[in-house]
């Protein structure tokens, strides 16, 4: 399978990737190029290994064999300085609800070394570029789950990361709030963050520049949306996402 990244500087290579827990094989032998400025997908049914490889990515997790080096890091040996290059936001993000909007954000930028006034001006970019200004300082508990997002976002952000991870961030968010999220993401592209996303909404999936899409831990295919509705003779990515998932429901039995 040829990888069809841009001839451009590559934000994350991995080689071989793969990661085990006893019998258990969650990634299996993955090869994987996303460049720098780029929206990219990693797709695929649940147990398909998408969480379990953003973790490898992040440094979180150690990879059995194999290895990537992401923002200029080796994932295994670089972990520390691995982490104060990118961002992490999942679906259960970890806000603290009796802190205002601007007190969580503050702690996380705090996590990530910003101080005095360097770190109250960044705090001032972050609620003017999401629209939380009118809401700095409300508790976080009380905020909706659209607005909760854009804060979680916020924190992740704080640090200004050359690569941004997404894990399922807009699970369980109303449509215009998931159509407000993605214009943020790709005005963070543009300014040359790198974007890695996972997500079960396909329209979401169709909007990404590359995607690559795992079945019970391996990269089956690789390419723009277009190109792999092609690979597939399918004429959507949903229909390709529901033949996976037919697939590996008939595996399984």
């Amino acid at each position: 399978m040829n990888d069809p990244a841009p001839a451009r500087e590559l934000a994350i290579e991995a080689i071989a990737l793969r990661k085990t827990f006893g019998t258990l094989v969650a990634v299996e032998h993955l090869d994987l190029t996303v460049a720098r400025g780029e929206v990219f997908g990693i797709l695929g049914p649940n147990g398909s290994g998408k969480t379990t490889t953003i973790r490898m990515l992040c440094g979180l997790m150690a990879p059995t064999s194999g290895g990537a080096t992401v923002v200029g890091c080796d994932i295994t040996t670089d972990a520390d300085t691995l982490r104060n290059r990118i961002g992490y936001m999942s679906q259960r993000f970890g806000l603290y609800g009796d802190l205002t909007v601007r007190e969580n954000c503050r702690f996380y930028a705090s996590l990530y070394g910003l101080r005095g006034a360097g770190r109250e001006g960044r705090l001032d970019e972050l609620m003017q570029e999401l629209d939380l200004g009118t809401r700095s300082d409300q508790r976080a508990g009380t905020l909706s789950g659209g607005l909760k997002q854009r804060v979680a976002l916020a924190c992740a952000i704080a640090h200004h990361p050359q690569l941004l991870f997404l894990d399922e961030p807009t699970a369980g968010v109303d449509p215009a709030a998931r159509r407000s999220f993605w214009k943020v993401i790709y005005a963070l592209a543009d300014k040359g963050t790198t974007i890695v996303v996972t997500t079960h909404y396909m329209d979401e999936a169709a909007k990404l520049q590359r995607i690559a899409l795992l079945t019970r831990g391996h990269l089956i295919a690789l390419g723009t949306p277009d190109e792999v509705t092609r690979q597939f003779g399918l004429p959507t990515i949903e229909d390709v996402f529901v033949e996976l998932q037919r697939r590996d429901e008939g595996a399984a039995v």
